[in-house]
């Protein structure tokens, strides 16, 4: 019932990147005896900018190859092609652009009392938090693709049709359900009942957690032991402390 919808195209991508991150992060650490640092790069630079090529420059193109054998062909030798098949690959292939266009490059200065006369440079990753927070940008912009499938994959709305669908863009096929509201058949449990933080702006907040509907707000009391000290001997002598906190939950 989830097939084809924003939060599995999400997933897609996020898997995918995830695997490249980590394959090539593995690469660069000589944790894998396939793979090292990307020495395409070596002996090259600007002589005359004072900076060259060096150090260990991350092989993403490694960790991009491994992901497509691991992630696509099973997808492609079982299923067969079908709408479905080619968002998922299309997908697949977004979470991997967005490592490879986030990647960046570090320098290492040299030269006498710390100057910057010569500088060695290497390619190396973005963090994955940032690979995360650009997929997830892309998710809130994700494109609903047609229902026929032709020659290759076309917005839905027609108006939209001339737009070109970029790499990095996320596709879906159908519209996601409502999350908000408990649907037994479809495994959804809502929202109601949820905890939720009422001064964050954030997921976990209460207005966009509750959907609208508003929070109860009730009092718990913690008891716990505090203050715990050591007493020779031979035993631990303790407080005991209660607090009272507010509690939020999605009506």
């Amino acid at each position: 019932c989830f097939v084809g919808t924003k939060e599995t195209a999400f997933i897609s991508a996020v898997t995918s990147a995830g695997l490249v991150h980590s394959v090539t992060r593995s690469c660069s650490a000589g944790n894998v005896t396939e793979c090292s640092c990307d020495m395409n790069l070596r002996h090259g630079g600007s002589a005359s900018e004072g900076w060259h090529w060096g150090g260990c420059s991350d092989d993403i193109h490694y960790g991009m190859s491994f992901s497509r054998k691991f992630l696509d062909m099973p997808i492609k030798n079982v299923t067969g092609r079908s709408r479905l098949v080619a968002m998922n690959l299309h997908n697949n292939e977004a979470g991997r652009q967005a490592v490879a266009k986030l990647m960046s490059v570090d320098c290492r200065c040299h030269g006498v009392s710390g100057s910057c006369a010569v500088k060695t440079c290497w390619k190396t990753m973005s963090s994955f938090e940032k690979i995360g927070r650009f997929l997830k940008d892309k998710y809130e912009n994700s494109i609903q693709i047609s229902d026929r499938l032709k020659k290759k994959l076309r917005r839905k709305e027609k108006s939209q049709r001339k737009i070109p669908i970029g790499k990095e863009d996320l596709l879906y096929v159908n519209k996601s359900p409502n999350y908000c509201v408990e649907d037994q058949k479809l495994g959804i449990p809502g929202t109601q009942g949820r905890e939720c933080n009422r001064t964050s702006e954030g997921p976990d907040g209460c207005n966009l957690l509750c959907c609208g509907r508003g929070y109860n707000t009730h009092v718990v009391r913690h008891v716990e032991r505090c203050e715990c000290k050591f007493v020779w001997c031979c035993y631990v002598r303790c407080r005991r402390c209660e607090t009272m906190t507010d509690v939020h939950t999605c009506k």
